[in-house]
């Protein structure tokens, strides 16, 4: 299986604050994931600190 996590940063790369949004981000979605088994299939949309819909993560077989 393959954990897959794809964040689309914007032509500003979230206006010059990538690495501070993308922290915010696996910080938030790295608690979370204890509410979900991780089998194939499992997935949710990602949203920045503005509630935008930046991406999406995934559980895939191999």
């Amino acid at each position: 299986m393959k954990f897959l996590l794809e964040v689309d940063m914007g032509e500003t790369a979230f206006e010059g604050k990538a690495a501070e949004e993308l922290g915010r981000i696996l910080r938030y979605w790295g608690g979370n994931l204890g509410h979900y088994a991780l089998t194939p299939g499992d997935g949710e949309t990602v949203y920045d600190s503005a509630y935008r819909e930046v991406g999406r993560w995934s559980v895939v077989e191999e």
